[in-house]
């Protein structure tokens, strides 16, 4: 079956590199119709879910005739860009298979999960289907723009609502269990233009952001040393700053966005109520600054004595012989949508981080061929 299985799994991701889907522009009819054929040809129940034109999202669903657990899988179809072409030793929308890789734009994040989902779901149909409880399949997009068109609109709409959630990333086969909320804020100070010879007839709203943000800076510098959970940490990024026009004129106006990385048990309602009681604090004139929330998710931590969680474990053990590593996330995914839903949010798939968002970024058909057998048995424990 190895080499059988090898060779479906490089057809279907060659398939899908050739798809070209990178953000921006998030563009997902084409990649998500390819899907759709072929789950629908394996006898899944089939909806193309849209929010946003061009932005496709793909729900195959498959009951059991029995009661059980409802296990969703999901990839994401986006990519980013290809970024300088000159550093792609090959045609980033041509899988170049070398050396027990598949290179191409998207091989490692996510197409690589993908093509492991698309074999795992059609093979579960060639054996007729789950026995118990329902197993769903969602591809989706806006995953890299952190939009409101993906999974986020398959959560609030309610098409898409399991007991665990299985999403497809770059864990050589590992477990991620555990991932950090996130909070983005907008701070904008005002002042008065005036000409730079004469700047004490304005008043600097880039000096009052220095203000601003220094003080930010030095509370967080304390509170934050303190928020640790293991190998996560509680963190704060200044991630632009703007402000003026033009060198010789007294800036009118600045404005600074900032990303708070939270631990699954800080809340993102309480981190942006934080940050504003400090920058209240300072003293500046509350007419001539605002802070705006723009978006933020909690973060979550499924149990590692949960029920998926443990057959993993089990499954990886008794195919590998290894143990299961635990790690930890740099960055967000998918799953933080369902992160105040009490599900197991799990995140495992072939390859390595360090190769998404790379030019000739790459999977090991090996590890393709072992994550397709590790949740092939997964879902034949929860679901048989």
């Amino acid at each position: 079956m190895s080499k059988k299985l090898s060779a479906d799994l490089v057809s279907i991701l060659t398939d899908l590199i050739a798809l070209p889907s990178p953000y921006p522009p998030g563009t997902s009819v084409e990649i998500c119709a390819y899907a759709a054929k072929r789950l629908r040809k394996a006898g899944y129940k089939v909806e193309i879910a849209t929010k946003a034109k061009g932005v496709d999202n793909v729900v195959a669903r498959r009951k059991g005739k029995g009661k059980g657990p409802v296990i969703a899988f999901n990839a994401h179809v986006d990519t980013v860009g290809v970024g300088e072409r000159a550093n792609w030793k090959s045609d980033p929308y041509k899988a170049l298979v070398k050396g027990g890789l598949v290179h191409g734009l998207g091989a490692g994040n996510c197409k690589g999960s993908m093509a492991v989902q698309l074999w795992l779901a059609e093979e579960i149909a060639r054996r007729g289907g789950p026995a118990r409880g329902e197993l769903i399949f969602t591809f989706v997009a806006d995953e890299e723009n952190l939009g409101p068109n993906g999974m986020e609109y398959l959560r609030k709409s309610g098409k898409v609502r399991p007991d665990a959630l299985i999403l497809g990333a770059q864990t050589e086969n590992n477990l991620i269990v555990a991932e950090r909320g996130v909070m983005w804020a907008r701070i904008v100070t005002r002042g008065r233009a005036a000409h730079a010879g004469n700047p004490g007839a304005g008043d600097n709203a880039i000096l009052r952001m220095m203000r601003l943000v220094g003080a930010l800076q030095s509370y967080y510098d304390k509170a934050l040393a303190r928020r640790v959970s293991g190998a996560m940490r509680s963190t704060v990024n200044v991630g632009m700053f703007h402000g003026g026009h033009n060198t010789n004129v007294v800036p009118s106006a600045c404005t600074v966005e900032i990303d708070r990385r939270l631990l699954p048990n800080e809340k993102v309602k309480d981190a942006f109520a934080e940050l504003k009681h400090v920058v209240d604090g300072v003293g500046e004139p509350r007419s001539q600054y605002s802070v705006e929330f723009l978006t933020g998710t909690n973060g979550f931590f499924a149990p590692e004595n949960g029920q998926v969680v443990a057959a993993f474990e089990s499954v990886v053990k008794a195919q590998t012989g290894r143990k299961v590593k635990f790690l930890n996330a740099t960055g967000v995914s998918d799953g933080r949508y369902y992160a105040d839903d009490d599900i197991e949010i799990i995140n495992f798939g072939p390859g390595s981080g360090a190769q998404g968002h790379a030019a000739n970024e790459s999977v090991p058909i090996d590890e393709m061929v072992e994550a397709a057998r590790i949740q092939l048995e997964v879902v034949s424990r929860l679901l048989s």
